[in-house]
């Protein structure tokens, strides 16, 4: 039996090689081949490409790589469809993969596709064209099997971070870690990863950093610079604020999170890792003038949040600010109730372990259940699926 994968991002190489030894430990004798990165070879799959083949960010080096990525996806293709393995599992990069997968559906190759697209999030109407292309979703969240039910079956499968990340993170073994002393408020300032996101957060981050100093002295704030471009800019702005008492870390947002009493976010995976380590958060979220526009105009954003833990609860669990509310007095007040309000934390902590334990659920064990179970049987549905 040879199961084939594609994943195009390190985040697919972890997952892909998680699912690979969860399967093997199963099944020692089936094979695994297709497109990933060292930890996948490394769990024993046959690397046809390297998972960097597909590894490109940005709107204009997509588009000149374009010409590239489509030869690579003809080759791919034409083995896949020469060897025809038992199941082909495409991992996120739903641009590259679910159009392998149609091409394979359509030539009756079974497909499995495992990283659910936000459709609760955008553009719902992609649901049907997932199910054009594919024969499966492995889902990461509780909640979106469900939008699938009409379609294609759905799995539940847990999220591999709630999995990673201990019930109980302990605020003073984190800031022993980052060798930053016990005493006093901390305030972590996480204004994302991408160039534009650390370019629109900054200021308004940094405002409210001000502002906080002259309410709490001694305050002190703690940002993980994921990358070099993001702490560059990060940094520049700093600068104009001399009373800010802030330390600027090469990455660790885990410890960072954890050495903090709240932490003020820019919307996205990164909200989760701060739901899993249970400090409280503000959440701020700005679009290009624009986009925001357009995507009001057509009515492309369906959920009511944009918080993944107001969305897992689907209850303001966090506040949310967007666009204008992005700015440093209001961030200021949402961090300030935080901080005078323990009543709000505990109860914040308790409902923050309920997502935690509704996640934990060792996301590649169940995702290789499902993926052995379809293999077997494409129709049936199981205790982690959910067409229900």
């Amino acid at each position: 039996m040879i199961i084939t994968l594609v994943a195009g991002e390190a985040s697919g190489d972890q997952l892909g090689a998680a699912l690979i030894r969860a399967i093997r430990s199963r099944n020692p004798d089936i094979r695994f081949a297709g497109i990933g990165g060292a930890l996948m070879k490394a769990a024993g799959m046959d690397i046809w490409w390297g998972s960097d083949q597909l590894s490109v960010m940005g709107l204009f080096e997509v588009i000149n790589h374009l010409p590239r990525l489509a030869a690579l996806r003809r080759q791919l293709i034409a083995r896949l469809l020469e060897q025809k393995p038992d199941v082909f599992i495409g991992i996120d990069a739903p641009d590259f993969n679910l159009g392998v997968e149609k091409k394979l559906k359509a030539a009756g190759i079974p497909v499995i596709h495992y990283v659910s697209p936000t459709v609760w999030a955008w553009r719902a109407g992609r649901v049907k064209t997932i199910a054009r292309s594919t024969d499966r979703v492995l889902c990461l969240f509780p909640f979106e099997p469900g939008y699938y039910k009409q379609f294609i079956p759905a799995n539940y499968t847990g999220h591999p971070m709630a999995d990673d990340i201990p019930l109980q993170n302990n605020k003073e073994a984190a800031r022993a870690a980052l060798e930053i002393g016990h005493e006093g408020v901390c305030i972590a300032l996480l204004p994302g990863s991408r160039q534009s996101e650390v370019q629109k957060l900054s200021v308004p981050m940094l405002d409210a950093a001000a502002d906080l100093t002259w309410r709490f002295p001694g305050i002190r704030f703690l940002m993980p610079a994921a990358t070099e471009l993001a702490r560059d800019i990060f940094t520049k702005e700093l600068k104009n604020y001399p009373a800010v008492n802030c330390q600027v870390f090469p990455s660790r947002s885990k410890d960072i999170i954890a050495a903090s009493d709240v932490v003020i976010v820019a919307s996205g995976t990164a909200t989760l890792e701060v739901m899993l380590i249970n400090r409280p958060m503000v959440v701020c979220y700005r679009l290009a003038g624009m986009t925001y526009s357009l995507a009001k105009w057509f009515k492309l954003v369906k959920s009511h949040f944009f918080s993944l833990p107001n969305i897992l609860a689907t209850e303001a669990l966090v506040p949310e600010l967007l666009q204008h509310e992005v700015n440093g007095q209001r961030i200021a007040d949402e961090v300030a109730r935080w901080l005078e309000q323990p009543r709000l934390r505990k109860t914040l902590e308790h409902r923050f372990d309920q997502l935690h334990k509704q996640l934990k659920i060792d996301a590649a064990a169940t995702a290789a259940q499902a993926v052995l179970q379809h293999i077997a049987d494409p129709a049936r549905e199981d205790e982690t699926g959910s067409n229900s």
